[in-house]
């Protein structure tokens, strides 16, 4: 049908339903004329185009008649001047960078591309070739749904346990789910996956990137995906692959179900580039649609791209518009679809000025002052590839950022590296040297030992070396730093005792992971042994290699208890999990212990020789003024004093118990004896093990 044209207005940005027409909005500082293309869902073909009016560098009108379901595209005139910045060319079809619904795949045909690959000067020539046939399309969404009465669960930070999970590998194998929802949205909200989380213990699942985003080029031409999912073209629309039916409100329905469940969703995001790479990439959207505006660019030569992402483009967040457009993309996720929180990829990007990072800039200011996004949880990755860029420690108030130095002390530690006591002691104590300033909690610290980047917990403990040939890069790829031990056997092995030892040290990895202070972060699938056969940078792997299989669950069924009973000693104890930092100023009654004290193997303070001893060997006394035993009012304060045994050694050590008239129960190790209360003033502490005692008063 034909639509009748009218004006429409500039803002809201974007392609807005109002039941009786569509208002299409786009921003443009440097355009000259832009025109919106409609296209058959059906055919492919394009059916009618409308010319935009510009007032206010947004481009704007309004369709009457138009609704859900219409599927469109821009083209975008202007200079074609790369060396200035400018990269508009008309014959590229464009995607709304507030599409809310992304329609097809793209096609890597020479097309895609701004420039002639015939011609020498590539990036500085212009290309005439249409691609519209190869190019995915943003569809007009009606964002009605019945949400019942959704609430979010508002976990406490202190009581919050993250895990990590992709969306399609964590179902892909659960012969559990109905086969068609395997992989999809609608598989995480199954019942068997609810159940499983629940039993699990874990609070908040944290997804991978779920934004529309694109595979590399090198890799289609490899036969190989962009997996993980870091390559965003659509910050307002979920992956299509992962729609089980094509319905985005599968999305919502997941959130909903995990919400009735007391789970909450947190979402990777990466705001930092986009799949338009730098200036040899594919002209998708924001290239075309306003470069110098959208992207930061070289000041001694526009045509290249500054690159802090490693990813070939950094996204300008220094630009108002561009600003905006990455807080209205939060806000969105956060009001229409309803998640708890965001991980930000390379979050060190999104607060560069002119200067470099600046944890009161702009970016931070606006999530500060907004009454929507200074509710939900925020999580850095404080890190990127560009000039001073580790910032760990280094956000704002309200922030929590990974741990990457907690990651590294732990598998040393474990290892049996020496030298580690000082840092792995700061890493269970919250790491208050980077996080007590400003007010910060523990539960800044987001502790973790593996993640989707780098070895799993069970690859940790049977490769030396990456294994990434699979990744066709000739295994140059992946982190080379891994602190890892195969124990004496490159990867999977028939020796039971290396198997009983491998064992071991997964569970204390665990269990140092879940008793630290501050927020743990699980890895889904190292509770129960997943392996990616020693491939430490799955990125591209849409295979066996990373879906989880769920077959073995059965064969680790003793370790999954284990992660249980961890998940709830640490939900059950106040003492592992405390919202501020103590540093053994204050004295308790009746244990007469301090809030913190280091004990070394005789039972008495850590000195500074002992921190730097060849030692591997350290406990961690906790302690808290006694409250009424089982008292429902104090519900995870019963305890007065919580002790942590760490010996990383390869023998025994005989451990004297701090003195006191009152008894220590052993309520969990890692060693295979079972738990019990000890009447002696000593007890021996198996190697590579760690033992949990609580004071029985």
């Amino acid at each position: 049908m034909k639509h009748e044209q009218l004006r429409g207005t500039p803002r809201p940005l974007g392609a807005n339903w109002d039941g009786h027409g569509v208002n299409f909005a786009l921003f443009s500082a440097h355009a000259t004329r832009v025109e919106l293309c409609l296209f058959n869902a059906k055919t492919g073909r394009e059916t009618e185009r409308f010319e935009l009016e510009g007032s206010g560098q947004v481009w704007h009108t309004y369709l009457s008649g138009c609704g859900p379901g219409t599927h469109y595209g821009y083209r975008v005139h202007g200079p074609h001047q790369p060396q200035q910045g400018h990269r508009f060319n008309p014959d590229k079809l464009l995607l709304d960078p507030y599409a809310r619904q992304i329609s097809g795949q793209l096609s890597w045909d020479d097309a895609v591309y701004g420039f002639d690959f015939d011609d020498p000067g590539l990036d500085l020539s212009l290309s005439n070739s249409d691609s519209a046939k190869f190019v995915p399309r943003a569809v007009v969404v009606d964002e009605a749904f019945d949400w019942g009465n959704d609430q979010p669960p508002r976990v406490p930070w202190a009581r919050t346990i993250i895990y990590e999970a992709h969306v399609r590998g964590f179902t892909m194998l659960n012969q559990e789910i109905d086969e068609k929802q395997r992989g999809s949205f609608a598989g995480l909200a199954s019942d068997s996956v609810i159940s499983y989380l629940k039993s699990l213990g874990v609070t908040s699942l944290e997804l991978m990137p779920i934004h529309a985003f694109v595979d590399d080029h090198f890799l289609a031409k490899k036969d190989l995906v962009n997996y993980w999912g870091y390559n965003s073209i659509g910050f307002f629309a979920v992956e299509p692959r992962y729609l089980s039916n094509g319905d985005r409100n599968e999305f919502k329905a997941m959130v909903r179900r995990l919400h009735q469940a007391g789970i909450e969703v947190i979402l990777d995001v990466v705001y930092n580039h986009t799949a338009e790479g730098d200036q040899s990439g594919p002209t998708l959207c924001f290239r075309g649609i306003d470069n110098a505006s959208y992207y930061r660019l070289s000041d001694e030569d526009k045509r290249v791209y500054i690159n802090d992402s490693g990813c070939g483009n950094t996204l300008n967040l220094n630009h108002p518009q561009v600003l905006q457009m990455v807080i209205d993309s939060l806000r969105y996720w956060v009001t229409e679809m309803h998640v708890d929180g965001f991980r930000f990829d390379l979050a060190v990007s999104l607060g560069r000025e002119t200067n470099g990072f600046d944890s009161e800039g702009a970016f931070f200011r606006a999530v500060h002052e907004d009454p929507v996004l200074s509710r939900v949880k925020l999580i850095a990755e404080p890190w990127d590839i560009g000039p001073g860029g580790y910032q760990l420690g280094a956000f704002p108030p309200g922030w929590a950022e990974w741990n990457d130095r907690f990651r590294d002390s732990v598998r040393r530690y474990w290892r049996g590296d020496s030298g580690v006591l000082p840092e792995l002691a700061r890493s269970l104590h919250g790491s208050s040297d980077l996080f007590e300033h400003n007010g910060r909690r523990p539960s800044a610290s987001i502790n973790l030992v593996t993640s989707h980047d780098g070895f799993t917990l069970n690859d940790l403990v049977s490769y030396n070396e990456r294994h990434n040939e699979a990744n066709g890069e000739i295994n140059k790829d992946g982190h080379s730093a891994n602190f890892s031990n195969n124990y004496g056997v490159e990867g999977a092995s028939d020796d039971a005792q290396i198997n009983e030892l491998r064992l071991r040290q997964r569970r204390n990895f665990l269990a140092t992971l879940l008793l630290a202070q501050g927020t743990p972060m699980l890895l889904a699938g190292d509770e129960f042994g997943h392996s990616q056969q020693g491939n430490n940078n799955a990125y591209c792997q849409d295979n066996e290699i990373t879906w989880l299989d769920w077959s073995a669950l059965q064969q680790e069924q003793g370790m999954l208890d284990f992660v249980r009973s961890l998940v709830r000693v640490r939900s059950e104890y106040l003492l592992l999990h405390r919202d501020r930092f103590v540093h053994g100023q204050e004295q308790f009654e009746p244990s007469g212990f301090s809030d913190i004290q280091w004990l070394r193997a005789d039972g008495e303070p850590m000195n500074d020789a002992d921190w730097h001893n060849d030692s591997n060997f350290l406990a961690m006394l906790l302690a808290v003024e006694a409250m009424p035993a089982r008292d429902p009012r104090f519900d995870g304060e019963k305890e007065s004093a919580l002790l942590v045994v760490f010996n990383a050694d390869t023998t025994k050590v005989d451990f004297v118990l701090p003195a006191t008239e009152f008894h220590w129960q052993c309520i969990l190790t890692t060693a295979d004896a079972e738990p019990k209360i000890n009447h002696n003033s000593s007890v021996g502490i198996e190697p590579r093990s760690l033992q949990l005692f609580e004071l029985l008063m």
